[in-house]
């Protein structure tokens, strides 16, 4: 009877302790639930760090651009870099220059070099279509953008820049013809082999051909290392060709090199019935159009510091994957020396006189100055 019940106990501590056993193991079971909650600590920490990717910031802070500049020259290329290093590092960026002083050969070498050293973006400042258009090729097989100016370079991927350079020559010229009353001899100095001067060269032939009173008798012009000083000596060779007053009316330059060359000959030789008119302007061709003894009174331009800034904010659109158009035309603005003060103004404050110049918003998105504002923070 005893053994009975001592098996009975047993049999029931053996049915409580499977019980409890099986107790143990549902809490155990149940206990994942926090784990579950970790498990989904490191997928939202993984979907946090890929949000950057997104932020501007993230994306395009510290790029590294190069600028390939055909022939860096006077003071409106000095300004021109100027506005593309400001908008750059206002992008949280830097930029490199390579210039490659009108040597052909030396820029595709350049073009090279930018791919080689795997910058993220390049700008490209004139050039011709055989020196760069198989560098050009390989960089954008690479996923790396290009942004032109005043370039032959022609590709489906890549922006090009441009003054309005027919606009420009239009109102120099329509100027010139006023002031001369529709009748005069003149000199055109020009060079062909550079797109924007094939450009301007279309509105000067349109201009001869719709005014026959007015006679070009010397026509001549070569880029350089020394270009104004170059034109310079040409145009003091002109001036002998041409002694007497009424010779010679006025002077039509297609670049500010050339007016400031032309401009310097005439005022030294005391020919002070014969006016200048040209295109582009820096400083330094500003102080000169304001100097009443000067015979450059007009000029028509962008502002060199906007060229380079609105280049560099089709380039970052481009590496944002925003879509840009093929083709970028800048709006020029005409400045005669009858719109400026007397007291010395320069290119910054020149939009306080003449209404247009300078603080351009093309190619100025939403994201760019946000992208601006957290850069300076940093």
């Amino acid at each position: 009877m005893v053994n009975k019940k001592v098996l009975f106990v047993l049999v029931l501590v053996l049915a409580l302790s499977s019980l409890l056993a099986a107790c143990g193991k549902k809490e155990t079971t149940s206990s994942p639930a926090p784990s579950t909650e970790t498990a989904a600590t490191p997928a939202a920490s993984t979907e946090a760090t890929a949000a950057p990717s997104t932020d501007p910031v993230a994306s395009l802070s510290g790029k590294k651009i190069a600028l390939l500049i055909q022939l860096s020259l006077g003071t409106f290329s000095a300004q021109y870099i100027d506005g593309v290093k400001e908008q750059v590092e206002k992008l949280g960026g830097t930029v490199q220059v390579f210039t490659a002083e009108n040597d052909m050969a030396k820029m595709a070498s350049n073009l090279d070099a930018a791919i080689n050293q795997k910058f993220d973006g390049i700008l490209i400042d004139h050039g011709t279509t055989a020196a760069l258009e198989p560098g050009a090729k390989i960089a954008l097989e690479k996923k790396i953008p290009i942004v032109s100016f005043d370039s032959e370079l022609s590709l489906p991927d890549i922006t090009a820049l441009e003054q309005g350079d027919q606009k420009m020559a239009e109102q120099t010229l329509t100027q010139l013809g006023k002031d001369i009353g529709g009748k005069g001899s003149i000199v055109k100095i020009w060079v062909a082999g550079f797109a924007p001067m094939e450009r301007r060269q279309i509105a000067y032939k349109a201009f001869i051909d719709s005014n026959p009173d007015i006679k070009e008798i010397a026509a001549f012009g070569a880029a350089t290392n020394n270009t104004a000083l170059d034109t310079q000596a040409q145009m003091e060779a002109i001036l002998k060709k041409y002694p007497k007053k009424g010779d010679i009316t006025a002077v039509w330059a297609a670049w500010d090199e050339f007016a400031k060359g032309a401009a310097r000959a005439i005022q030294q030789a005391g020919r002070d019935e014969i006016k200048v008119y040209g295109i582009d302007l820096s400083d330094e061709d500003l102080q000169m159009i304001q100097d009443p003894k000067s015979p450059w009174i007009a000029s028509a331009a962008v502002d060199p510091k906007d060229i380079g800034r609105v280049q560099v904010r089709f380039l970052y659109q481009k590496l944002h994957g925003d879509e840009t158009p093929a083709k970028v035309v800048l709006d020029p603005i005409f400045v005669s020396r009858d719109q400026l003060p007397t007291t010395q103004v320069s290119t910054v404050d020149l939009g306080q006189h003449v209404k247009g110049w300078g603080g351009s918003e093309q190619g100025y998105t939403d994201w760019l100055k946000q992208l601006e504002q957290l850069s300076a923070k940093k």
